[in-house]
């Protein structure tokens, strides 16, 4: 079974076409694309809950080569609640990674610690 042939005259457009749905996805991915160079990024390695009000979490933040950030670290309880929270000023780095241990008080028992935003000012 072969394919049917575009009626007579209607090439030009099916070319027209092509070539805006080509233009579009090559945007698309543009676009993506710069949106995400240079944004921070953050992953969090591990947390070890120190005491009933102590934990500590190990995490690494991905960003542009030499630039201060600051981090908002979380401390959650069983049921997913904060009981605890800790603004980190994470300093230059002469690299664009750089893993970061912070340990912080908590108002009862945590039983996991994240974090939860980066931004770089």
């Amino acid at each position: 079974m072969s394919l049917p042939k575009p009626a007579p005259g209607t090439l030009k457009w099916w070319i027209v076409g092509t070539i805006g749905i080509g233009g579009g996805i090559a945007l698309a991915v543009w676009f993506g694309l710069s949106a995400t160079l240079g944004v921070p990024t953050w992953e969090t390695l591990g947390s070890k809950v120190v005491d009933d009000q102590t934990v500590m979490v190990k995490f690494q933040v991905t960003r542009p080569e030499g630039q201060p950030m600051t981090c908002q670290v979380r401390a959650l309880a069983k049921d997913f609640a904060t009981v605890g929270s800790v603004e980190v000023k994470v300093p230059r780095s002469p690299g664009d990674t750089s893993e970061e241990r912070v340990t912080f008080r908590t108002t009862t028992r945590a039983v996991a610690g994240e974090v939860r935003t980066c931004t770089m000012p």
